[in-house]
This record gives C-alpha cells, sequence and structure tokens, in this order.
C-alpha cells in the first residue's frame, strides 16, 4: 500500500483539522490502496468519525495567543521543550512509517520550525517521497503574511523541500501569488483546487425536524460558533436579540457553542437560554451538516470550513467574522459578500438590535436557495487527482501545466 502522512496545523479551533480531515476522508475513499498518518495536536481528534485506514499520532497540544505566538496548552512545560518534544515525535514517524506522500498545512516549516528535522529526513532518506503544502484561501491581512513569510523565510523552504502547493480557494476570491507577493519560485508550484465541498450529512431534513421537535410553520435558525473558543459573544446577541423579532416571527434556534468554549461560558449561555422555550443549545455534533440542512437560516462565523459547509448547501446565511487575531474571516466574508453568496456583518456593529434586523431580511426572503459560488467546490477531487499522480513513483512530471492535474509517465520500477 502507498502511505501518506499528514500534518495538521491546529493550535486554534478545530477548523485546521476538520479541514485536514475531510481532504484525507475523501483520499481514503477514492484511493483504497493508502493508508494514511495524521500527525495532530488537537485534544479533539478522537471525537471524530476517521475514515478507514487512517490512524493518527497525538502531539502534545499547543495554542495560539498571538498571530504568530504559541504557548503549551496542557504540559507543564517550556514552549521549546514541546516544540522539541513533537519534532522528535513527527521526525520517529516519518522515519518509521515512511512515507509516500506527505501533506503539510498551512505552515512550510511548521510551528516553530519544528517540521525541519522531518522534512531533511525525507529529502535526505526517502528522495522518491513527494512534499506537497495545502494552504486554505486566505491565511491573513496582506502586509501581515508577507511579513510572517519573509521573516521565516517560508519561501526558501518551499523552493528547498516542496514539490506543490495546492490552495483550498479561487483566484476569483482572493489570488495569494499576487496578494502575498510570492516569488515566481512560490508561484509557479500553486495550483487553486476550489473549495471543499461538504456532503448532506447522516439524516434527513424530517429526521432533523422531528429531533428538534419543529412545529408546523416554524422556521429554523442554526447558529454555529466553529470550535467556540471566541464565539460567545456571537451566541449571547443572537439570544438577546429574540425578543426584538415581530410577534409573527415562529422561530426555532439551535445553538452549537463548540467544544472550547469556556465552562462559564457555556453555563451563561444555557441560562440565557432557558428564558426562551424554542431554543436548544448544544456542545458538539459530528453530523453538523445535517443540521445545517434543516435549517432555514445560518447564522456563524466566517471560518473557512463553515463558510464551504453554507456555500455547499446553498443555505442563506449571515456571517459575523472574528477580525483579530488576524484578518482572514474578515476577509473572506467580505469579498465573498460582495459576489452576494451571503450577508457579512462586522463584528463592531454587532448588536441585538442589528442581528434582529439581519435576521428578519433572512427570514423574509423567498424561499429560493442563495446564489450559486462562481468557483469550484470540489477541492477534495482535486486533490484526490494530484496525490494520485505524486503517489505513481517514480514519474516524469511536468510541473508547469497550467491549473489542472500534472502529465506524469512512468520510468521504471522504484
Amino acid at each position: 500500500m502507498k502511505r501518506l502522512m499528514v500534518y495538521s496545523h491546529d493550535t486554534y479551533g478545530l477548523g485546521n483539522l476538520r479541514r485536514m480531515l475531510a481532504i484525507c476522508e475523501h483520499l481514503s475513499q477514492v484511493l483504497p490502496e493508502l493508508t494514511i498518518l495524521l500527525l495532530s495536536g488537537s485534544p479533539l481528534v478522537q471525537q471524530f468519525r476517521l475514515p478507514p485506514r487512517l490512524d493518527y499520532l497525538k502531539l502534545p497540544c499547543l495554542t495560539r495567543v498571538a498571530p504568530d505566538g504559541y504557548a503549551v496548552k496542557s504540559l507543564g512545560m517550556s514552549l521549546p521543550e514541546a516544540i522539541h518534544m513533537r519534532s522528535e515525535l513527527m521526525l520517529a514517524a516519518a522515519a518509521n512509517f515512511k512515507p509516500d506522500l506527505f501533506l503539510v498545512d498551512k505552515k512550510p516549516f511548521g510551528i516553530k520550525n519544528e517540521l525541519e528535522a522531518t522534512l531533511n529526513h525525507l529529502k535526505q532518506q526517502r528522495p522518491r517521497a513527494r512534499q506537497v503544502l495545502i494552504l486554505r484561501d486566505i491565511l491573513d491581512a496582506p502586509e501581515q503574511t508577507i511579513d510572517v513569510w519573509q521573516r521565516h523565510a517560508y519561501h526558501a523552504v518551499i523552493e528547498a523541500f516542496y514539490d506543490l502547493i495546492l490552495v483550498l480557494g479561487a483566484p476569483e476570491v482572493f489570488d495569494l501569488r499576487h496578494e502575498y507577493q510570492f516569488p515566481a519560485a512560490s508561484a509557479d508550484r500553486v495550483r487553486f483546487c476550489g473549495y471543499l465541498r461538504r456532503g448532506p450529512g447522516n439524516r434527513s431534513r424530517a429526521e432533523i425536524s422531528r429531533e428538534l421537535q419543529l412545529a408546523n410553520g416554524e422556521r429554523s435558525v442554526l447558529v454555529t460558533a466553529g470550535g467556540g473558543q471566541d464565539g460567545y459573544g456571537l451566541l449571547a446577541t443572537y439570544l438577546a436579540s429574540l425578543p426584538l423579532l415581530p410577534d409573527d416571527q415562529r422561530v426555532h434556534s439551535l445553538l452549537i457553542s463548540g467544544p472550547e468554549m469556556r465552562a462559564g461560558q457555556r453555563r451563561r449561555l444555557a441560562e440565557a437560554a432557558a428564558g426562551h422555550p424554542r431554543v436548544v443549545v448544544r456542545e458538539f455534533t459530528d453530523d453538523f451538516m445535517s443540521y445545517l440542512n434543516a435549517a432555514d437560516v445560518v447564522i456563524s462565523m466566517g471560518g473557512y470550513n463553515t463558510v464551504c459547509e453554507v456555500l455547499s448547501a446553498r443555505k442563506r446565511a449571515l456571517v459575523v467574522p472574528r477580525v483579530s487575531p488576524v484578518q482572514e474571516q474578515w476577509l473572506r466574508a467580505e469579498r465573498m459578500a460582495r459576489l452576494q453568496l451571503f450577508k457579512t456583518l462586522h463584528p463592531a456593529r454587532l448588536t441585538p438590535e442589528a442581528l434582529s434586523r439581519e435576521l428578519l431580511d433572512l427570514l423574509n426572503a423567498d424561499e429560493a436557495p442563495a446564489a450559486a459560488p462562481p468557483f469550484r467546490l470540489d477541492a477534495q477531487t482535486k486533490i484526490a487527482e494530484w496525490a494520485s499522480v505524486l503517489l505513481a513513483e517514480p514519474v516524469s512530471v511536468d510541473w508547469a501545466a497550467p491549473g489542472g492535474c500534472p502529465a506524469a509517465t512512468r520510468t521504471g520500477s522504484p
């Protein structure tokens, strides 16, 4: 069997882990001769349905404390000690697992250069193994990203170690080659794969309606805060906005706080929700798409995965993005709102009054689905196509093939 190793950058929330698991799940489905080892520091990886032939190596948890700053989340040790431990674990994994393909999420050298030893090992000991960098559509505001990539010499790392940069986005929304001033050597490796499509979920709308006990004529609103670390303000403001709706609006609300919301905040939400008989608050679900597909309106933050889920289901939505410590969510929400894919509200303008007005507009909109995205929504398929080529070792690859998959021909036995 061919072997894929995946590094998930996962120091804040669930976005990176969910994104990489979605990719792994599709690869497992379409490449039955592939076995996958996931390297992850997320404390929640075991809560997700894992695809066949995937196992994971749990790394010590880190947490982000600034746009480019980190701290040890759980262990009583210094950050350098934790980084050293993570680096040694990943190097041992690479030496023993012997991957044919290595997918790296977001950071070319990992957090605090923790992937340096692993990448050097693969280059020296497994020169036929391919390395691919996976980037989401937007990392941060251009000036911040350009500065970080220059300070860490990421473009030199890419030129030394990486065969491709696969972008989970579309240049119509954000062309990171130009926005982030990629030099030619990095820009030539970029391939835009489109956004990730999410499936319909495991249960029908009727099943979810019965579970939530929706009454006839009642509209369903789903409010989600992603991982939940900084989503309390959105959910609390939504609850405060409900009394401001007109009496003729019959609304059932499902709030999903996220497993990383602080316990005290969850208690306050539960107490506030107790005053609204048609409100349900849950911490987490591993079948989010079933609930999203059953909703008439979605109110959410602007994380990559949530946006992809809203676009996949073509739901009418209001996105209230995070604006710090990075600008990624705001840039994505603003540009997609210009394409009329959903509405957006800057968090500085988030009040119960503003939220109730936006919600009422969405509830009163016609029942037609939201506009279809004017870009690809099948990134999993494109990544699988690239993986198939890269795993067909040894190959002669035309890396300059524009946009699509490269031409590849076998050159002999390994």
